[in-house]
């Protein structure tokens, strides 16, 4: 309930304060500091973290299954070196830095009514149930699309094999002659 009347607080002050300045922000750009409001409502550091864990799942998976249909077996302690690769990978990201990266370019493309109107959505009780399930269903959407990449790549990587070979065999047939001295 307080969360509910916290959103609604939330939403009736972005909606007001956007409708009562609308004519005078409509183009301004946001600022970094709405920015940084905006990213915190969608605990994006947390996000980053979760997705980045999801990722690496499906990582693991991917080279997984690369691993059984080039060398048939995938070696003993794949799994655990694989696991501490990624851990490493997570915990050493720069977050923090790639938040602050990001900044400008949340300014280039959105005005501060825009940045509010976000703010208001997210901080509502279906924007904090996107923000909670969104890592979940990337998962599972990722997981589903995992066998249709899978066999994309492979049918791509044998394209361009066949590419690289065709390229390696026409420049042997059209390299000129050797000047005559």
């Amino acid at each position: 309930m307080k969360r509910l009347l916290i959103a609604l607080a939330c939403l009736t002050f972005a909606v007001s304060g956007s409708v009562s300045s609308f004519a005078q922000t409509a183009d301004e750009p946001a600022s970094k500091d709405d920015v940084i409001l905006y990213l915190r409502t969608m605990r994006s550091h947390d996000m980053f973290q979760r997705i980045m864990e999801v990722q690496s799942q499906n990582m693991q998976q991917l080279f997984r299954d690369q691993l059984l249909k080039e060398k048939g077996s995938v070696p003993p302690e794949f799994e655990t070196h694989f696991k501490k690769a990624m851990d490493d990978l997570i915990n050493g990201m720069p977050i923090d830095e790639i938040t602050q990266a990001m900044i400008p370019a949340y300014q280039k493309h959105f005005t501060k009514t825009e940045i509010a109107a976000m703010n208001a959505f997210y901080s509502s009780p279906v924007g904090q149930k996107v923000l909670q399930e969104l890592p979940v269903v990337m998962q599972e959407g990722s997981q589903a699309a995992m066998p249709i990449i899978s066999n994309y790549l492979t049918q791509w990587k044998e394209r361009m094999d066949k590419e690289v070979k065709e390229l390696g065999n026409s420049d042997s047939k059209t390299s000129p002659p050797a000047p005559h001295n």
